[in-house]
């Protein structure tokens, strides 16, 4: 997972112990946030269920919503990498915004809705201790997606008479929709359900964002996987 530093709770503790002791009083405080929310989850249940006292946790977070803002900038963390390790590079640009949107869907409701709706409504709170550093994570969270439509618009296979910034919103904004209609309805989406709805959003989105002249576009980005696919054949004969 990718380290963020802040001044308080980002800090990485001194020795094996204590680290191992944070990543267990994290992974009760995800449990717990998910399952009753922030404002009914309590420190008391956090470290009953980490195996530690109450005090214990407070020796290493300042307070119960410092350690929430950490166990969302720790989920985003996880999401960030996921983007930018498994990104297709050598795919096309819709194989990348598709993989971007699956990613995003299938890592927000995998492990039900609770981290999702904590994730949508704590994660903008502005009172959080980490509040800066969240931010900078929702910036970098948002960079794979603006890095393929600046590339999509390159190759004029995203339209371009639309800022870039609004394509993003485009994008986010019915995903997020998605995700709020799932965590509302308190529903526990099977995988196939998740993938479903993440190619269903992925044809509709895509169909959004391309030029005017789509039939062009698709002309000129089916050349393009065509032109790859030759070339990786080519690579993978002369091995």
């Amino acid at each position: 997972m990718s380290t963020h530093t802040t001044a308080t709770s980002r800090r990485t503790p001194a020795g094996v112990k204590s680290q191992q002791r944070v990543k267990d009083i994290l992974r009760a405080g995800r449990d717990v946030f998910a399952e009753k929310g922030y404002d009914a989850a309590t420190s008391a249940e956090i470290a009953q269920r980490a195996g530690i006292s109450e005090a214990t946790v407070f020796s290493y977070f300042a307070g119960k919503r410092e350690l929430c803002a950490r166990v969302i900038a720790d989920w985003y963390d996880e999401i960030i990498d996921a983007f930018e390790s498994g990104l297709p590079r050598d795919g096309s640009v819709r194989q990348q915004f598709a993989f971007i949107v699956r990613t995003h869907l299938r890592l927000m409701l995998v492990n039900g809705t609770g981290l999702c709706a904590l994730v949508l409504s704590e994660g903008r709170s502005k009172q959080h201790d980490l509040s800066d550093t969240l931010t900078d994570l929702q910036r970098r969270y948002t960079a794979p997606l603006m890095d393929v439509l600046a590339r999509g618009q390159s190759l004029g296979h995203v339209r371009t008479d639309v800022p870039l910034r609004l394509l993003r919103s485009l994008v986010f904004g019915p995903m997020e929709h998605v995700l709020w209609d799932a965590t509302l309805a308190k529903r526990r989406l099977s995988q196939t359900q998740i993938e479903t709805t993440a190619n269903e959003l992925v044809d509709v989105l895509w169909s959004a964002l391309q030029p005017p002249d789509a039939k062009l576009a698709a002309l000129t980005q089916f050349r393009q996987e065509v032109e790859e696919a030759s070339r990786r054949f080519e690579e993978k004969s002369a091995e």
